[in-house]
């Protein structure tokens, strides 16, 4: 039996009998990992508001031969600001389900805590518009996990602006216009778009949400952040689908 201190973001939870959960984690020193909370349904139970979805955590988790259990946690910060709509509750459960999915593994899954801590707090507290945060989240989650796309010039005749262009969902290369519908593709991103792509994508983390963009601009980013994130993941998510019946997400 092997014990170990960590921080931790709860990005699942699933109940187990009366009072118990399991619960996956995000985590900087294990990556993502689930573990059993026992008796943390409990509202008087040591463990009960520091287990809560999107807490984020000190754990000391004990490792056993074929699962984990969580012996003691304490609560560092809570986003009670995502509870205030559906849709950004929605969201935050698709960043979750997206943080599980790729499964990040130690060293690179304490970049990925800390993008999604950023994205929640900024979804929490109103910071940027829903769409926007979305797209940051799949282009920056994918950039970490090694699938940053190719995006400094174009693929074919090495243009670097001017115009709309066209990314490749499946294999992350950029066209110009020109070049795109030579091979019958039609360009997806405008100037604005594609100055977010590689903003996302190149920025430090400190400028990352610092950008603003048209609607129109956004509603280009957000279609080929989305699709390229699912191309490359490989995997329907059903997060996704829920959050599609909201609106313009």
């Amino acid at each position: 039996m092997q014990q170990t201190a960590t921080t931790g973001l709860v990005l699942r939870q699933v109940k187990v009998g009366e009072a118990d959960q399991i619960l996956t984690l995000l985590t900087p020193d294990l990556g993502v990992v689930s573990a059993s909370a026992r008796g943390s349904l409990r509202p008087k139970n040591k463990l009960f508001s520091a287990c809560g979805l999107f807490c984020y955590s000190e754990f000391v988790i004990t490792a056993g031969r074929s699962s984990h259990f969580i012996d003691s946690a304490q609560i560092k910060r809570s986003f009670h600001g995502l509870s205030q709509s559906v849709e950004g509750m929605a969201l935050a459960m698709y960043l979750a389900e997206v943080a599980a999915a790729l499964s990040p593994a130690p060293p690179e899954s304490a970049e990925h805590l800390r993008l999604l801590l950023n994205s929640l707090y900024m979804l929490s507290e109103g910071k940027r518009p829903l769409p926007q945060l979305k797209a940051i989240y799949e282009l920056r989650a994918m950039t970490l996990s090694g699938y940053m796309p190719q995006l400094l010039a174009c693929a074919s005749c090495g243009r670097y602006d001017g115009g709309d262009f066209y990314l490749d969902p499946a294999e992350g290369t950029l066209l110009c216009a020109d070049c795109a519908r030579r091979l019958n593709r039609t360009p997806n991103l405008d100037a604005g778009a594609l100055y977010a792509l590689r903003h996302i994508c190149l920025a430090e983390d400190k400028k990352l949400f610092a950008f603003t963009l048209t609607p129109q601009s956004l509603k280009r980013l957000g279609f080929v952040s989305e699709r390229y994130l699912l191309a490359h993941l490989g995997q329907g998510l059903k997060s996704l689908d829920f959050l599609k019946t909201l609106g313009e997400l």
